[in-house]
């Protein structure tokens, strides 16, 4: 895996991505507690932002309403954790088939039946909405009373049951952000990556080409529904608690794709970018306002709007690939 992804990349590339790793890796021992849970959102949205990216900024298809595969992927993780004392890895081996499923539905529906374009982001908001109503009057999973998991006050981590310290939450998903990345990279340079670039730029060219344009974009709703799921599992065993409200609310889905939006859509880079970005700045402009005592609601979903405003106006590819230019390290990744 290493070989491929080093094929093609600089070595100003690498050694950057060497020194970025290893701040990474000691940032723990760095950084306050509060600054370590803002990293643990900066990894989930990043991670969660790469899935979105495969779908969209790959094959072109847009979603809005990817936190279906996130709530699957926690509810049944956390069922099976909470009634039958399944571990979350093992919980992850159901939880990835279910989200995968789900979003075979959609892209069934959506791409056998001419469904593209913002009336496909309609259809995935649809399910979503149609999964937070279910799940809402759904008794087998305490609906809006809400699904709590047992939280046990360890002495060390449990990596196997993802019970622990924040420590041990950070790693894992810096470790599941480093994955997506590597294996988002070899999908892009497959021959399903290059027929997905087709289909984004021209699908009735590519179709006329001899590309299976339903096959592939399937391909792309699935594996990117699979990877989102493990972000739900996440999720769960890092709050300890599930909301239908909160898990499958539109606004989940729209923090997953801001990332990749502000960083660059379609660049490897520009979901991990845009989510240090958005959520860094995000989180100064919340601690500035408490600074000086002001209590603003929606402070941070306004800024992240104003954000949104200035790079489609001043950096409409994104911050990443205008990052990249300026740095001598632009991605062949197009």
């Amino acid at each position: 895996m290493m070989a491929q992804f080093a094929d093609g990349v600089s070595r100003r590339s690498l050694a950057f991505l060497a020194v970025l790793l290893a701040a990474l890796v000691v940032a723990p021992w760095l950084v306050s507690d509060y600054l370590l849970t803002v990293l643990i959102v900066i990894f989930y949205l990043a991670y969660t932002g790469q899935a979105w990216n495969i779908m969209m900024g790959f094959a072109g298809q847009l979603s809005l309403g990817n936190a279906i595969y996130a709530g699957l992927g926690a509810y049944v993780a956390a069922m099976l954790f909470t009634r039958y004392g399944v571990a979350p890895w093992l919980g992850l081996l159901a939880a990835i088939p279910v989200a995968a499923a789900c979003g075979a539905v959609i892209g069934f529906l959506a791409f056998r039946f001419g469904v593209a374009g913002v009336y496909f982001a309609i259809l995935t908001i649809a399910f979503a909405e149609f999964a937070r109503i279910g799940f809402d009057h759904l008794d087998f999973v305490n609906a809006s009373a809400g699904l709590f998991l047992p939280v046990a006050q360890y002495t060390h981590n449990d990596l196997w049951r993802l019970r622990g310290s924040p420590t041990m939450f950070y790693y894992v998903m810096l470790a599941a952000t480093i994955v997506a990345f590597l294996l988002s990279r070899l999908l892009l340079k497959s021959r399903m990556g290059y027929f997905w670039l087709a289909i984004r730029e021209d699908e009735p060219a590519a179709r006329a080409a001899g590309i299976d344009t339903f096959r592939y974009k399937m391909y792309a709703v699935m594996i990117s529904a699979g990877f989102t799921s493990f972000a739900g599992v996440f999720y769960a065993f890092f709050y300890n608690n599930l909301f239908p409200e909160q898990v499958f609310n539109i606004s989940r889905s729209i923090e997953m794709i801001l990332g990749p939006i502000i960083g660059g859509i379609g660049t490897l880079f520009g979901p991990i970018l845009g989510a240090f970005v958005l959520t860094g700045l995000a989180e100064s402009v919340t601690s500035a306002l408490s600074a000086f005592g002001i209590d603003l609601p929606g402070a941070k979903q306004v800024f992240y709007g104003i954000c949104l405003l200035l790079i489609v106006v001043a950096l409409p590819e994104g911050i990443w690939p205008w990052l990249a230019r300026r740095l001598g390290v632009a991605e062949r990744d197009r």
